[in-house]
């Protein structure tokens, strides 16, 4: 009996990069690439072809797109979905992931269209979920060094992400804007998919650390001479950064109001203490400091009061949900 006939594509590479032909046989997976892509006419042909080497199905999303690139993906023999107007990356992954779900994807890998990844890679994604360790591979460009091809902008704006998405989502994640990544298929309904534009790397997160999955990183590389974004990477950031505070505001809103409010509240105490010193020793007070030190307690009190509320909120509404 030939047991390598019945297994997927993609667990015989894995066995074959990793010379373990044992366990793996015995449990094959389903990998299924999911590739959200807007006018990538010129990338998306050899991207799925380059793909299927190491994936039982690779899906395309069209988002929208003006140009070819619908065709040319299902030529190169990819399952196409089009949406017919532009909705987002949000919605392209969540068309991608419930399509994946329907071909029966045990693992479901997200990866750029515009060439920016190594399909080669799939392989070291799907790795720690196949082993059972994991049910989120989130690829790194960071892991275990600062990537030098990284222009100096891109690495400070990517560590105010990195800091706000994990103090959002509760994770230790060093490369929170990576769109390479793989998922157990059981995950598929624990994301929300709201974020429109490449926020939504960090509202996975957020959704994943909530969700308590298990997460684990993987090195990977990047080449940054095909990334034909039309969006300013100052815009970018901000327009992520934005999405996150506004995420930390509901879900975490102890960070947000409450202990900035605690912080102005002490600072607003102080500066009463010291005034009162003074007052007491015979000195004057003036009217601006003075009137600086009521605003700082009240705004503290009203921040820190409203972070409390905002949290008991959101954590019946966290309930009900799971109820």
């Amino acid at each position: 009996m030939n047991i390598e006939v019945h297994m997927s594509k993609s667990t015989q590479i894995i066995q074959e990069e990793q010379g373990d032909p044992g366990i793996r046989s015995a449990t094959p997976q389903n990998i299924t690439v999911v590739l959200p892509a807007f006018n990538e006419e010129v990338s998306i042909g050899s991207i799925v072809l380059l793909t299927k080497h190491y994936a039982d199905n690779v899906i395309v999303v069209d988002d929208g797109s003006s140009d070819r690139t619908a065709s040319i993906a299902r030529k190169a023999g990819a399952h196409v979905i089009v949406h017919e107007v532009n909705k987002g990356k949000g919605a392209a992954l969540k068309t991608g992931f419930k399509a994946a779900a329907e071909l029966g994807a045990d693992i479901i890998v997200t990866m750029d269209s515009d060439g920016q990844h190594n399909p080669a890679e799939i392989p070291l994604l799907a790795a720690p979920i196949i082993d059972g360790y994991a049910e989120m591979v989130n690829g790194s460009r960071y892991l275990n060094h600062k990537d030098k091809n990284t222009p100096i902008y891109r690495r400070i704006g990517q560590t105010v992400l990195d800091t706000a998405t994990n103090m959002n989502s509760g994770l230790k994640i060093t490369d929170s804007q990576s769109g390479f990544r793989a998922f157990a298929g059981s995950t598929k309904d624990v994301f929300r998919f709201n974020a429109r534009g490449m926020a939504i790397e960090s509202e996975m997160l957020a959704d994943a650390g909530r969700s308590g999955l298990r997460i684990t990183e993987v090195e990977i590389g990047v080449r940054y001479d095909v990334d034909c974004s039309t969006i300013s990477p100052i815009k970018h950031g901000l327009g992520v950064l934005l999405m996150v505070l506004k995420d930390i505001e509901f879900n975490r809103p102890l960070y947000y109001l409450t202990a900035p409010g605690l912080a102005l509240g002490v600072g607003g105490l102080y500066m009463g203490a010291n005034f009162l010193q003074i007052f007491f020793t015979g000195g004057s007070l003036y009217f601006g400091p003075t009137m600086l030190m009521i605003l700082f307690i009240i705004v503290g009190t009203f921040m820190a009061l409203t972070g409390i509320m905002l949290h008991s909120v959101s954590a019946v509404l966290r309930e009900t949900k799971t109820a």
